[in-house]
């Protein structure tokens, strides 16, 4: 038996249990073409903004722990993890006006540059290099969240300091979307017309709700934000929302349990047939529909946020646990 996973585990599922609500709070100014604040209002702390993030480099960019699952442990960069801390920055700086602050958002914002893979075809892109087992994934992947996080670093980097090669590479950005896993591309199900935003991408489909709206947020403050300056990139992540959102409205029965939700919609052999959310997931998966009710004006996503709220009650949880508990047994995480 291996204790640390053990201790792992029933620490987060006892933290997860605390949670009355997810730690950031919704933005209520979300369609300014100005990149304020992002969807949702980080902050620096890390214990509440990720808790996988253990210390910063000599340049400011964040680090993170690997999972428990790998063999290994190791510090890292996670792409995923250093756009949402440059966003925490960000937010610092529009609360304070800190140029100290400034700087270190520019620091995270050229490391988005320093580190883009390129290709003719695909476009720019960012690998992360530490292993996801329970994906099967054990050299370095894309994400479409990781490219959504670099997006709105980028963007914002460029509305800051007025530099042209912020934009045109988060127009590069928007590439991998338009091609499916099978390709290269970030976007699983493509040629079945419904398309979904791969926050791993692996041999086959992972299918994480909460990355697939998370990569949506990222389209869309290119949408924002690009308007008036470049209308064929801005056609492009139109398009990209807009079958985005239109096939999470087909896929959420699929999530929807009866009185919980599914993490994912994973289906690889070795993979537990149901992997439910956490209860602090669930939180942050309503919250998210919410917001992007109000993004897409599809009345269905509120709609499912309405419902999947009704579901956090105590003995749904029970529930859900005895079933969470099977899934991490079967992944070897306990």
């Amino acid at each position: 038996m291996n204790w640390r996973k053990q201790i792992f585990m029933l620490r987060k599922l006892a933290l997860d249990l605390r949670r009355s609500t997810i730690p950031f709070e919704p933005n209520k100014d979300n369609f300014s073409a100005q990149l304020g604040y992002y969807y949702f209002r980080f902050e620096e702390e890390f214990g509440k903004l990720n808790r996988l993030i253990t210390r910063l480099d000599a340049e400011g960019i964040p680090l993170n722990t690997t999972y428990v699952d790998v063999a290994e442990p190791q510090l890292h960069y996670y792409p995923i993890s250093i756009g949402q801390y440059g966003l925490a920055v960000f937010h610092t700086f529009l609360k304070t006006g800190r140029q100290d602050k400034r700087a270190h958002f520019l620091c995270i914002a050229d490391w988005f540059k320093k580190n883009v893979q390129h290709d003719e075809e695909l476009g720019a892109f960012w690998l992360t290099a530490v292993p996801k087992p329970e994906y099967h994934l054990f050299t370095p992947w894309k994400s479409a969240f990781a490219q959504s996080r670099a997006l709105s670093i980028l963007l914002r980097a460029w509305q800051l300091t007025g530099r042209d090669e912020y934009f045109a590479l988060a127009c590069e950005a928007l590439q991998p979307f338009r091609f499916d896993i099978s390709e290269g591309g970030v976007t699983a199900n493509l040629y079945q017309q419904r398309p979904f935003y791969e926050e791993y991408v692996a041999a086959e489909p992972t299918m994480v709700l909460d990355g697939h709206i998370f990569a949506l947020f990222g389209i869309f403050d290119f949408m924002r934000s690009a308007t008036q300056v470049d209308r064929n990139s801005t056609a492009i992540a139109r398009q990209l929302f807009e079958q985005g959102v239109a096939s999470l409205i087909q896929w959420l029965p699929e999530f929807d349990m009866g009185y919980w939700v599914r993490f994912n919609l994973c289906h690889m052999p070795h993979y537990p047939t149901i992997d439910p959310c956490t209860v602090g997931y669930l939180h942050l998966i309503v919250a998210q529909l919410q917001i992007l009710a109000d993004l897409s004006r599809r009345s269905e996503l509120r709609d499912f946020a309405k419902k999947f709220a009704k579901y956090d009650r105590f003995g749904n949880i029970l529930r859900m646990y005895l079933l969470k508990y099977q899934a991490l047994k079967q992944l070897n995480r306990v």
